[in-house]
């Protein structure tokens, strides 16, 4: 299995699904306490089929956040202790020769994005970047639902973008809040939970003057978290509302180009 598939559609705008992946290695799976349903329910499932047919590039990572976390600092990417993982105990005396091999392939992830950002800006000078997650609804136990006044249904992390970006985050803010999901305007806040993890911070700092990273956290409520089950409908509502933010993003970013 491979750590992840890039398809460069020659766009400015990208999007990512960083937590999407499941995969275990074989020669690590001795060493893991976790069952299949412990690490699911911190894993961002859909979120890859939430951006694969999207006309833009896309940058799925295949294997699970407690093998390789992409969206923290090297040094935290491994989970070495429960608190680095929602006080979940994760390895059984990971040997330092594994760590140290997945933190080669963490460098080379970035290494591979780095070129990724290069080339978007020599052809566009601009980039935009969807960074789409999903975060716990009912994470406690199944009967007992996130605080609707701390829990937002979609938290869109911004707080690390250059100040000449942050209209384009609050007009970002506007769009997805005055959209339709499943019938209703979602509520839509920034920075309430989220303010945008390690990625973001490692492409706003190398390349937040060219472009901005818009971290898109769905509650999930559009699945049975401690199931797996997904509801469909509103799985593709949320798929159809990213489509949407791409024609709404190539239009602002085309005319701040052009200004």
């Amino acid at each position: 299995m491979k750590d992840f598939t890039i398809v460069n559609r020659n766009t400015p705008l990208l999007a990512f699904a960083l937590h999407d992946g499941h995969w275990i290695d074989e020669s690590l799976r001795g060493y893991l306490l976790l069952d299949e349903q412990g690490r699911a329910r911190e894993e961002d499932p859909y979120t890859g089929y939430m951006i694969a047919d999207l006309p833009v590039t896309t940058v799925v990572v295949h294997t699970s956040r407690f093998q390789l976390d992409l969206n923290r600092v090297k040094e935290k990417s491994v989970y070495a202790k429960p608190e680095d993982a929602w006080g979940l105990k994760v390895w059984d005396r990971l040997p330092h020769t594994a760590i140290k091999a997945l933190h080669t392939r963490y460098d080379e992830f970035y290494a591979n994005v780095w070129l990724l950002m290069e080339e978007t800006i020599k052809e566009y000078g601009y980039f935009c970047i969807l960074d789409v997650h999903s975060y716990n609804h009912r994470r406690e136990s199944p009967f007992k639902e996130a605080d609707k006044e701390t829990h937002p249904e979609i938290n869109l992390g911004t707080f690390y973008n250059k100040e000449r970006w942050l209209n384009l985050c609050d007009s970002y803010n506007s769009f997805l809040s005055e959209s339709s999901v499943l019938g209703h305007q979602p509520d839509v806040r920034q920075n309430i939970i989220f303010k945008g993890g390690a990625f973001a911070q490692w492409v706003t700092g190398n390349f937040g003057e060219e472009g901005a990273v818009l971290s898109i956290e769905f509650k999930k409520t559009f699945m049975e978290e401690w199931t797996g089950i997904a509801d469909i409908p509103h799985v593709n509502n949320l798929k159809q509302l990213l489509q949407s933010s791409v024609s709404f993003l190539q239009k602002e970013l085309k005319n701040r180009a052009e200004n």
